[in-house]
């Protein structure tokens, strides 16, 4: 059972350090300017930008996505929510995992946005504005972090007889976890794709947010969990592993 459990971690701990490397290279490469990364995101900004411009209606949807459906404080309020629902369900440690995520992302994207100072796009003709520097997209950051955490709570139900995680039905149903990871996934590229359209973010900024965000779910993932810690007890059940009357 051990090594099986080795197994599967070792691709996860490999994963994890892959991201980031790659988020520490692009900050570098953010921190000093590099040329060939800049007239990179220029020409993605300027394409996404005329197109902005010249069709109001994709806007308008766009920014209805970006300032209240994957809003931060939308994503923050999703993890409480699911944090409620594992302490109401006895799984305490599990919901203090996901907040502490949840905090460390809000940490990690506004230190970096002190630390690196990166300006946004400018633009005669704006479509949307934003506050503070541009380096990382906390959009992005926020909703991988939350998405990701969610996406490995329900796999966790779906993979435990016993665990009561999210409802019964739900832990169990296999297209409820395929709709869950297609969720989550248009969520976190959406999120991003309208930072860029909307004229606040260079595609880096976007790209540092999956990254960083990819980072804390596998750190949060990775660190072992007792076999209750996430799946809870049944509140009329006596005990986590016992059965649920």
């Amino acid at each position: 059972m051990r090594s099986d459990h080795v197994r599967l971690r070792t691709p996860l701990v490999c994963t994890l350090v892959a991201a980031l490397l790659g988020s520490i290279a692009l900050t570098v490469l953010v921190a000093v300017g590099w040329g060939p990364l800049q007239s990179f995101d220029g020409r993605i900004a300027r394409g996404l930008h005329s197109h902005a411009v010249s069709h109001p209606g994709v806007t308008r949807v766009m920014r209805v996505l970006t300032d209240w459906v994957w809003d931060p404080w939308t994503m923050r309020a999703l993890a409480g929510a699911a944090c409620l629902w594992l302490w109401w369900r006895g799984g305490g440690r599990c919901a203090l995992r996901i907040a502490l995520a949840v905090l460390a992302a809000a940490v990690v994207s506004q230190g970096l946005k002190f630390l690196v100072g990166r300006e946004r796009p400018v633009w005669p003709d704006p479509v949307d504005s934003a506050d503070y520097a541009s380096y990382p997209s906390g959009h992005a950051l926020t909703a991988t972090v939350v998405c990701g955490l969610l996406v490995w709570l329900f796999a966790r139900g779906s993979a435990r007889a016993d665990a009561v995680a999210f409802p019964r039905p739900l832990a169990r149903s296999r297209p409820a976890l395929a709709a869950a990871v297609f969720l989550a996934a248009v969520s976190v590229l959406g999120v991003g794709f309208t930072r860029i359209y909307l004229g606040v973010h260079w595609f880096s900024d976007v790209l540092a947010g999956w990254l960083l965000g990819a980072v804390l779910v596998m750190f949060t993932v990775a660190v072992p969990v007792s076999d209750g810690a996430c799946s809870g007890r049944s509140p009329v059940s006596p005990r986590a592993g016992g059965p649920v009357r």
